[in-house]
């Protein structure tokens, strides 16, 4: 005990202590000094000795006095003259790596202080939050067997009881200790200032400690440096400087982070907007263009380069709304004529506004260009207009049939309009498609039916029209037929139920491949092939100044008359069969065979409607067959069994007995007598729904009761 002792080597040096702490001890006042050293001395004596509580001694700061309590706690040793207790290799290894950013900022402010530090004797070191030991620099103190190896060691409150590093981690603020202040022998004559290196949360990362062991030192040199207040003040600069060099290099990383994202993002987009075949145009507010891509660039015949100060007015027709609507700042599309000089070309142009986050104003917009062309190529397949049938497709083994196929092959090659003639359920569209597909596959193929279609819209149909040119008309506009078949085919079927008052106009439109949308205020480009469908003697109906003589000529420049099914020899035979194995595959069910009689009963009939009537009566057919594989005369429809309608249909026209709706409800009543009123295995076997089902029990009154 008796290096605890009031005479020991303590007290030699106790005069190049200065004390600022305590307000009552003067600067100069070397026994005032003498007495508060002595005193922290006794009370640690009395301390370890007798377990005297050092918080009753005046002179002794109570942070300090309570951290000298957990120290004897923890069983630490107050006589260690060495600390040895380190990580292992492996996990120095690790801590330093998690740490590298840390330790690479204070290297380099441990490096500027180098010379100062070896002059004045003063050391530096840097903990880690745990006492971790990652960096030191001008240490000269003898505490592990081998000085290269103070890296790793752990100096925490466990190892080595009250340090200045450990209680500035507790109390998260600088601290300075004099020697008997600190709890081991090791340190009794250190002076040493910690600071802590918080993070953004206020968390304490590491602490900085710069450290002077006293008994080395001749009593000027250390009133000269080692004025403690200052040494504080300098060790919390330095962590300071640490903390923002930190907080400065995470901000740098992150503006690395985010720019070097950003170029990415910027390549992507440039890239991704490079493959998109449609025009893609950023402007302000104003309508200056910031950015294009390549096929823009090739719309406008401008360079990436050639942008600035360039405005998208400078390529707008005077009547362009296409501003107004980009300050409007809402999502829109509408047509617009791009102009180059001479050159004038449609387009589509999807305005997306980009609003201010703050204010909801407009500042400037993104357009899509899309060129007429391809935007009327989808859309057939949008509606549904899809030509599915090629020549390959039409069945059929009689000699009118095939000249038929022969001349539509023929008269596909040429651009010439063409006008199918033959009764209904001949296969009129059928054969439309399939000279769509061998003139101009790539193209749209569009349909309009002319007696489907109510007097006051087939204008609006055939025509199109511009935003808001009548009540109920899109914002945007609608394109018609004429513009959707651009590049492709428009079937005109029942062509002669056409109005006359739009005959001339279609007659203009063919002769000059021009069209105006109703509203509208110039006329578009069109090219596209006419096919017109009959089942009516047009050259009758022009004797009767029922149609357009002039028209008439214009589209029968080629004719091709599709024969009725009584007329095709044996191709009911050949068609009957398919449709039967084709319906079964559509049920997932045993192709059914067809007996002779039965055939023989088909082959008879007058076949009013053509083609479309024996699928039709295929289709009762097969429902209609009880569990056997042959379907037998008995099985097929009354009209066709016996070629004459049944009491309950007299009065009725064929039209409205052998339509798909009364073969849609024998088709379902079969479907429930197969079944037993099964709706789950009736909507199978029917190919539909079981919410549709019901629907359709209600709705042709079909009731289900046992």
């Amino acid at each position: 005990m008796e290096k605890f002792s009031s005479e020991g080597v303590y007290t030699t040096n106790l005069l190049q202590v200065r004390d600022y702490r305590n307000p009552k001890c003067a600067e100069n006042d070397h026994s005032s000094i003498k007495m508060r050293w002595h005193e922290i001395q006794e009370s640690k004596l009395k301390f370890i000795q007798y377990n005297e509580d050092p918080r009753r001694c005046a002179y002794i700061n109570q942070d300090v006095a309570e951290s000298w309590i957990r120290s004897q706690a923890l069983g630490v040793n107050p006589y260690n003259e060495t600390i040895n207790s380190r990580l292992d290799n492996g996990k120095i290894t690790k801590i330093l790596k998690r740490n590298k950013r840390l330790i690479d900022i204070t290297k380099a402010l441990f490096e500027t202080l180098k010379d100062l530090l070896q002059a004045s004797e003063f050391a530096l070191y840097l903990f880690e939050k745990n006492g971790v030991l990652l960096l030191h620099e001008g240490d000269n103190l003898q505490t592990a067997l081998d000085k290269d190896s103070l890296t790793g060691l752990i100096w925490n409150e466990k190892t080595i009881g009250t340090c200045a590093h450990i209680l500035s981690m507790q109390l998260k603020r600088p601290v300075h200790l004099l020697g008997p202040e600190h709890y081991c022998l090791t340190f009794y004559n250190s002076s040493a200032s910690a600071a802590p290196i918080l993070d953004d949360n206020g968390d304490v990362i590491a602490i900085l400690v710069l450290s002077q062991h006293l008994n080395k030192l001749p009593m000027d040199c250390f009133i000269n440096f080692s004025s403690h207040m200052h040494v504080l003040a300098l060790t919390t600069a330095l962590a300071t400087a640490i903390e923002n060099n930190l907080q400065l290099k995470k901000s740098y990383d992150y503006l690395e982070t985010a720019n070097n994202h950003l170029k990415t993002t910027h390549y992507i987009l440039n890239a991704t907007l490079a493959v998109i075949d449609e025009g893609i145009i950023s402007i302000d507010r104003n309508g200056n263009i910031i950015h294009i891509n390549k096929e823009s660039g090739r719309i406008l015949q401008l360079g990436l380069g050639e942008i600035e100060n360039r405005n998208i007015n400078e390529f707008l027709t005077s009547q362009s709304r296409l501003m107004k609507l980009v300050l409007l700042g809402e999502n829109v599309e509408v047509g617009e004529t791009i102009c180059n000089g001479n050159d004038e070309q449609q387009y589509i142009v999807n305005i997306r506004p980009v609003l201010n986050a703050s204010s909801d104003e407009v500042d400037g917009a993104v357009l899509k260009l899309s060129s007429v062309e391809k935007v009327n190529a989808i859309l057939p397949s949008r509606y549904g207009m899809v030509a599915g049938c090629k020549f390959e497709d039409l069945i059929g083994e009689s000699k009118s049939f095939k000249r038929a196929v022969e001349l539509g092959k023929r008269f596909a090659g040429s651009a010439e309009n063409i006008l199918l003639i033959g009764e209904s359920g001949t296969g009129k569209e059928l054969f439309a498609q399939a000279i769509h597909n061998r003139y101009r596959p790539q193209g749209p193929f569009m349909a309009i039916n002319c007696a489907a279609v109510p007097k006051d819209l087939i204008e609006s149909e055939l025509f199109g029209y511009e935003g808001g040119s009548f009540t109920g008309a899109e914002r945007s506009g609608r394109p018609g037929k004429f513009e959707l078949a651009h590049g492709g085919t428009l079937l005109l079927d029942e062509i002669g139920d056409m109005p006359v008052e739009l005959q001339a106009v279609l007659l203009r439109v063919l002769e000059d491949k021009q069209v105006m949308r109703i509203g509208g205020r110039r006329y578009k480009k069109v090219d596209f092939r006419v096919i017109a469908a009959t089942n009516k003697d047009l050259y009758q109906l022009v004797k009767e100044n029922l149609f357009r003589e002039d028209l008439y000529f214009r589209l029968a420049v080629l004719s091709i008359n599709l024969p009725p099914l009584r007329q095709r020899e044996y191709d009911v035979e050949v068609l009957s069969r398919y449709f039967i194995k084709k319906y079964c595959k559509k049920l997932g069910c045993k192709s059914l065979q067809i007996s002779a009689s039965a055939m023989k009963v088909l082959g008879c009939y007058n076949w009013p409607g053509n083609v479309r009537q024996l699928e039709n009566a295929v289709i009762y057919a097969v429902n209609n067959n009880g569990q056997g594989d042959i379907i037998e005369p008995g099985d097929l429809p009354d009209i066709v069994l016996n070629g004459k309608f049944t009491i309950s249909d007299s009065g009725k026209k064929l039209e409205e007995i052998y339509n798909i709706e009364t073969m849609e409800r024998v088709i379902i009543e079969n479907a429930l007598y197969k079944t037993r009123n099964n709706i789950t295995r009736a909507a199978e076997l029917v190919g539909m729904g079981k919410s549709t089902l019901y629907r359709k029990l209600k709705e042709y009154n079909i009731s289900i009761d046992d």
